[in-house]
């Protein structure tokens, strides 16, 4: 297996915490990140705590590589220019983790192979160089309507580093079932400051919760997406299971950082009105959330 060479294409919370686990069973990974992170990883390595406590010495650039597979985990916003450089080497199959709607497209444009994926794997940046593994999740990567070659190569590397990983053949509606959960939680949670179970205490949070999932169901009906399950009961089995944690928008928000709304709620909104679906609930929610955004200099 060491002989397939990995990418970690963003090396951020969750993208360190796929490369640590790849790399742990013996695969070669190379780490691409920037900042006080990539200096961190250059320079004391890759340290994991909670639910394992592991450090590694890695490699890490702040330029793509030619490799097997790439695993994209920027933030969405990042996306197009991360497509840009990956196509400047041969980076193997591309396989996109990342939140939000519209990277799989984003990425197709630049790049010949690429596998859709979502997973609920949670990690958290402790500080750089440190990931908190928070959380064990599943791993999805596909196509629609069939199972690809390069997303059953993705499944064996994850599986192979004892993750949950399973090739599906509906990527699109599993990717957009968890931005729905995103566009429920995450900007409730960031704008009001609150962790994710406050979003089923509150009433009204909750409320507003149900607006922005209804929108979301009703533009997935008009796309032809496929709902493959009750939506409402999954934000809510989402929020109380993950009740203490702080989510990544809200986590962006306290350290001055530019949030991914613009690829949840500012997407659905966006794909709502080229479709003639009401999103407004949508659209002011993304406004507020850049209101912050904006007000505190941001962006």
């Amino acid at each position: 297996m060491a002989e397939q060479k990995i990418q970690i294409m963003g090396a951020g919370a969750i993208g360190c915490l796929f490369g640590a686990m790849v790399q742990l069973a013996g695969y070669d990974v190379v780490f691409v990140g920037r900042g006080e992170q990539l200096k961190a990883l250059q320079n004391t390595g890759l340290q994991i705590t909670g639910l394992i406590n592991t450090k590694l010495e890695v490699v890490a650039t702040d330029k793509p590589v030619d490799a097997d597979i790439t695993i994209v985990s920027v933030k969405s916003y990042d996306t197009e220019n991360a497509a840009q450089l990956l196509s400047r080497v041969d980076c193997g199959i591309t396989f996109t983790i990342q939140n939000g709607i519209g990277n799989l497209e984003i990425l197709s444009m630049y790049l010949d192979t690429v596998v859709g994926g979502v997973t609920t794997y949670g990690a958290n940046l402790v500080k750089p160089g440190t990931v908190n593994f928070a959380g064990e999740g599943i791993t999805y990567a596909g196509n629609d309507g069939f199972v690809s070659r390069e997303a059953e190569a993705v499944v064996k590397v994850l599986v192979d580093s004892g993750m949950n990983c399973q090739a599906v053949d509906n990527i699109s509606s599993r990717i957009w079932s968890k931005a729905i959960v995103n566009a429920a939680i995450n900007p409730l949670t960031a704008i009001c400051r609150v962790r994710n179970g406050s979003v089923v205490e509150i009433n009204e949070l909750w409320e507003i919760a149900e607006a922005i999932i209804e929108e979301g169901e009703n533009l997935m009906k008009k796309m032809g997406i496929r709902i493959s399950q009750n939506l409402r009961d999954l934000v809510r089995e989402v929020a109380i299971k993950t009740a203490k944690n702080k989510s990544s928008m809200l986590q962006d928000i306290e350290r001055g950082r530019r949030t991914e709304v613009d690829f949840i709620n500012g997407k659905i909104a966006e794909l709502a009105e080229k479709h003639g679906v009401d999103a407004r609930v949508n659209r002011l929610i993304a406004n507020l959330v850049k209101g912050v955004e904006k007000s505190h200099g941001f962006i």
